[in-house]
């Protein structure tokens, strides 16, 4: 084994998997935690432990692990990525599936990132490297409204909006039978998923998270409902209907039924970011921005109504 840290393994942490201590106690990704006890670089008290173990008391010997490489996003144009609005200050775009927000490792395909700088678009240099401008997200998987940072300033209002929930995010979702109550909020901790490590689940030690949902039109299969989020954890629509027993139509992932998906012609998650509002970084002013539905969910949509 290269150089290695030598830690005490703090009461906090016993019992706790080994990418999760290590995530906590060395401020790593799990991703990245994991990936290192896969790869032999964790022991305990001289004993090598996979990703899944537990920790109990001891000296942890962690390799020192090498710093990730720099994640660039490629100027490339991604088709169907519209710019809705754009001034000096941000430019809002309706992202189409199969296009991830910003580079990350793992990921070959097109971004919102890589998009704009194919199109001229130069944002701002705050944030990470690989997402500057980035305020928030969607999941590849979901398409939708998306708003980057142009000037510093904006990057740095527009992120303490995200944070302090005063931005009004509203998406469309074609869930699978009825919620009952047909209105409703549900308020259930999301965090990684106990036994999947690419998933999410209502867990009790996750995050606080916040999903309020009213149902538009009910069909004899599914339920169209509008949703406002008053949280952004990963996953976190696709989350909370799945532990309602309601997926999204189309997430597999997530437990819907791949009967009918198929018979919708779905490959992903019916979810759609319709709606965004935000006061204006420089002006104060409102600004709200809306998205028609992309083919694939349009399509779906229609075949449900006419069944």
């Amino acid at each position: 084994m290269s150089e290695a840290l030598a830690l005490p393994v703090p009461d906090g942490l016993v019992g706790e998997r080994v990418d999760v201590a290590l995530a906590r106690l060395m401020g790593l990704s799990r991703s990245r935690a994991a990936q290192l006890a896969d790869d032999g670089g964790v022991r305990l008290d001289g004993r090598i432990l996979g990703r899944s173990d537990r920790v109990t008391a001891g000296w942890l010997e962690v390799e020192r692990p090498e710093p990730p490489a720099a994640v660039v996003a490629e100027p490339v144009l991604v088709e169907g990525m519209r710019i809705v609005l754009e001034d000096d200050d941000l430019v809002v775009v309706d992202k189409p599936v199969g296009v991830a927000a910003h580079p990350s490792p793992g990921w070959t395909g097109p971004t919102v990132v890589g998009g704009l700088a194919a199109a001229g678009v130069r944002v701002s240099t705050s944030g990470a490297p690989e997402r500057q401008g980035v305020v928030h997200r969607l999941d590849v998987g979901t398409s939708g409204l998306m708003v980057v940072a142009k000037s510093e300033h904006a990057y740095t209002v527009l992120k303490r909006a995200f944070k302090e929930r005063t931005v009004e995010k509203t998406y469309h979702a074609l869930v699978q039978g009825h919620p009952d109550p047909s209105a409703g909020t549900v308020d259930a901790p999301i965090g990684r998923h106990p036994k999947h490590d690419w998933k999410f689940a209502v867990v009790a030690s996750g995050k606080p998270s916040v999903t309020h949902y009213e149902t538009l039109e009910a069909m004899p299969a599914a339920s169209l409902l509008e949703i406002h989020l008053e949280t952004g954890r990963t996953h976190q629509i696709r989350v909370h209907f799945s532990a309602l027993r309601h997926p999204c139509v189309g997430d597999v992932t997530y437990g819907a039924d791949p009967v009918l998906a198929r018979r919708l012609g779905l490959s992903r998650q019916w979810l759609h970011a319709v709606r965004l509002g935000f006061e204006h970084p420089t002006t104060g002013f409102p600004v709200v921005v809306t998205s028609q539905y992309p083919p694939d969910l349009a399509h779906a949509l229609e075949t449900l109504r006419s069944a």
